[in-house]
């Protein structure tokens, strides 16, 4: 049963990129509005793909997916308005721009599926 992890803190947002999972084939989608939160989800259930946004209401998504992806690979889709701040912290990061389409978002699962993410836990 494929899981997936979305962590977003604007609940629209978080619904819309849910559908596009389940369409996509997840079983299992669980939504995470806090990087303590995500966390933790993620070590009760590992997710097989996450979606992140950088500014969550508790933290930032990418000290939240350095923490997640620190001892095994995970696909990683961020999510974000500021792609800038995501591509000086994250090489090779799979970024979806918002405001988004999906099919912009279902390339970016494509891709982040081909190319799963995996960290020391460090900064760039």
């Amino acid at each position: 049963m494929k899981h997936a992890l979305v962590i977003e803190d604007n609940s629209l947002i978080a619904m819309m990129i849910g559908e596009e999972l389940v369409d996509h084939g997840y079983e299992s989608v669980e939504i995470a509005t806090s990087q303590d939160q995500a966390i933790q989800m993620a070590k009760v259930r590992c997710p097989d793909l996450v979606t992140v946004d950088d500014k969550l209401d508790s933290g930032t998504g990418v000290d939240t997916i350095r923490e997640i992806c620190r001892e095994q690979a995970i696909p990683v889709v961020f999510i974000t308005a500021d792609p800038d701040a995501i591509e000086k912290s994250i090489l090779d990061a799979i970024i979806v721009p918002k405001p988004f389409s999906r099919p912009q978002l279902t390339a970016a699962i494509e891709a982040a599926i081909h190319s799963p993410m995996i960290t020391d836990g460090t900064s760039p």
